[in-house]
This record gives structure tokens, sequence and C-alpha cells, in this order.
């Protein structure tokens, strides 16, 4: 399998423009220019593309998408499109450097990993493109100013955020089954022996997921961010536990629960019920 270590390589391969830099690169597809297919390759950069009425070879006769995708490293990805190249629309490249060294910039899309497409309305469109228009210059610019051209990316990478967020609401079906899924691995999770509390990477692992794309879709969907919903459902189980398992003390029931540290479980609980565990158990025999 191929990999790309930068955007020079990489575009010659695709048949993209040279970039202009090493950290950020934006640019037009050129539809006669581009390689139609591709194994899958791998890139070691962050990548967003915006595809104009993209049609796959697999099926030719579907009606053209319009859709944000998405590349991040190490992840394969490969292409087949029918007959050749017809689809228009912009792309930006992205060093890891340049993110690591401005994460405040970033929002959690780019630790989203492999998913969906983003499919884009019109309106959805003319707004990236303007980002495009005008974040142009400055990347074409001898005298670049990348504290300007850094805060059209941040616009550009918010908005694709945004759209995601829209999708996650106009498609129902399908980002429901997931929060069904989540709560129903997370009702499994406690009916074997656990050494340690469940988390969201456990659960993004099961789901095909990255923590990050699960995290906003139970985020959207229940108002309530997937570790809130995982530390609501260990409530839970601490309560039957110590209502029905009288025969365990405090930290026995602890480590039931897969907390390392008895004391901590204290605090957690004491923090989401606000009475101790023991307290607990006494307002239950007062009762």
């Amino acid at each position: 399998m191929i990999r790309f270590e930068n955007f020079a390589s990489y575009n010659q391969y695709v048949g993209l423009k040279e970039p202009l830099d090493d950290d950020i690169d934006i640019g037009y597809y050129q539809p006669l220019r581009m390689r139609a297919t591709s194994d899958p390759v791998l890139i070691d950069f962050y990548r967003i593309s915006i595809k104009i009425n993209l049609v796959y070879s697999n099926t030719p006769d579907a009606t053209p998408i319009t859709a944000v995708f998405f590349n991040s490293p190490n992840l394969a990805n490969g292409w087949d499109i029918a007959p050749l190249p017809t689809y228009t629309g912009m792309y930006l490249q992205l060093s890891k450097k340049i993110i690591a060294e401005n994460r405040f910039l970033f929002k959690n899309y780019l630790d989203y990993g492999q998913h969906e497409a983003l499919y884009l309305t019109e309106t959805e469109v003319e707004e990236i493109r303007t980002v495009f228009e005008l974040m142009t210059p400055y990347y074409n610019s001898k005298k670049k100013n990348n504290t300007v051209l850094l805060s059209y990316v941040n616009v550009l990478v918010s908005l694709v955020e945004a759209f995601y967020k829209r999708q996650f609401s106009t498609d129902p079906k399908q980002y429901n089954r997931i929060l069904t899924d989540f709560q129903q691995h997370l009702h499994e999770y406690y009916r074997q022996p656990v050494k340690q509390l469940p988390t969201v990477q456990y659960f993004a692992d099961k789901l095909g997921l990255s923590a990050n794309y699960l995290g906003d879709i139970i985020k959207h969907l229940t108002n309530k961010s997937a570790l809130e919903n995982i530390h609501d459902f260990v409530v839970i189980k601490a309560k039957e536990l110590l209502e029905i398992k009288k025969e365990l003390n405090s930290t026995e029931v602890a480590y039931e629960l897969g907390f390392e540290y008895p004391n901590y479980f204290a605090k957690f609980f004491k923090k989401q019920v606000n009475l101790t565990p023991r307290q607990y158990r006494q307002s239950l025999i007062n009762k």
C-alpha cells in the first residue's frame, strides 16, 4: 500500500496542483487532470474534500452527490469514479504539525476518524465556497498572513462540524440506531465481571467509530455527553448493588463496578447522588 508523507507526493499522484506550503494546502479540483481510480492509499496528514456532483463507477446511473469527505492519518482510502472524474469542488489539506501547534483552533471533527460522508445542501455549498474564496488570496500571497489563513481554516472546520450536527437531525433513523447500540453495549457491560470502568473509547471501538464522533452523536441526541451517559448508568448499577447485594460493603461494590480505588467510588457517588454509599444505604433502611 502506498503511503504519502506530504502534500506534494500525494497531489502529484492524484493530479492536483503542486502545493505552495508544507503545512496548509488548499485548491480546486480540475476533473480532466485527476486520477479516476486508485487502490487504497495512506496519507500522513488531514484532508477535507468537498466534491460537487460526484458519481461512483459502481453506480453510474445514480443521482450525483455533493458531500464532504474526510481523511485522517493512517486511514486507508481508495476510489473509483465513473467513467472519468467530472465532479468539481475544493480541498483543504492540513499537516499534523499545524494542527498540533494550533489545537485550540480545531474542533472534534478532526478526530472523527472514518465516517460517512456529509451531504451538503446548496446553501451549505455556497457557504463553504465563500470561505474558500476568502481564503485563497491569503494562501496564494507570497507574503502569507498565516494568522488570517488559519482563522479561515478554523471557520471552514467549524462550518463542517456544524453541518454534521445538522445531518444528525435530518437522518434520525441512522443516528438513533447508533444511540440504541451504545445503550445496548452499556447494559451488556456489567453482565460479566469487570476490571475497570466503562469508557467512551470502549464503546466507540465496539461500534467501529471514533470516540469524538460517537460522543457528538450521543450529545446531540441526549443533550448529555457520552461520558455523562456512562456515569448515569454506573450510578444506576451502584444503587442496584447497594440495595440488592447487602452482603457487599462499599469497597466491594466499588470493585464490582470496576473502580480501581474505593475512595474514588465514594467521591463519585457522593457527587452524583449527593449522598455517600453508606448514607444511601441508610436512607433505604429509613424508608
